[in-house]
């Protein structure tokens, strides 16, 4: 259930089409398992709810042509686990850590896991973030974040919210925003 849960929002997420909203090339997710389970962020860590999440987040990045980049935990300074050749494609600085649920939570470590050549990269700027049971991945969007009001409010017993981003919109009164005249 967690599984369709999380695959559904971030489909809904990624699919919204709006004016001005970036094409999600990366996604973020953050994500507490505690909060999920009902308890505590940080004090009921659940590695099975964290991977699947994190095999909903995959998943959904390989059929709908995104990437995707896992938020760890205080722990490990918010860092995320990516893909390899993602983090080197985007210039990314890459740091030396592994995710344990315990230090960087259960989703990094499941994602750490799944993916084919992870590395932890400190910071990034993503198109895209869904943050499951308020892990406050906003830091890691690029500049002009909206947020997106999903049809679900919750996966297990964790808040969920999200954001897209936008271009940020320049000039003045005179200024156009659409081809049209």
């Amino acid at each position: 259930m967690i599984y369709d849960d999380a695959r559904g929002i971030i489909r809904e997420l990624v699919t919204l089409e709006r004016p001005f909203f970036n094409p999600v090339g990366l996604l973020v997710v953050g994500c507490s398992s505690s909060e999920i389970a009902g308890g505590v962020i940080g004090h009921a860590s659940t590695y099975e709810l964290g991977e699947q999440v994190a095999r909903a987040a995959l998943d959904c990045g390989r059929e709908l042509g995104f990437s995707c980049a896992f938020q760890c935990c205080e722990h490990l300074n918010r860092s995320l686990v990516i893909e390899r050749a993602e983090a080197e494609k985007r210039g990314l600085q890459i740091v030396c850590a592994v995710p344990r649920p315990k230090a960087g939570g259960s989703l990094a470590t499941a994602a750490y896991k799944a993916m084919n050549d992870p590395v932890l990269v400190e910071t990034i700027a993503a198109d895209a973030a869904i943050d499951i049971g308020q892990t406050l991945v906003g830091m890691h969007l690029r500049r002009v974040a909206v947020p997106v009001r999903l049809s679900a409010k919750a996966i297990g017993a964790a808040i969920v919210t999200a954001a897209r981003t936008r271009p940020p919109l320049i000039g003045g009164e005179r200024a156009r925003y659409t081809q049209e005249d």
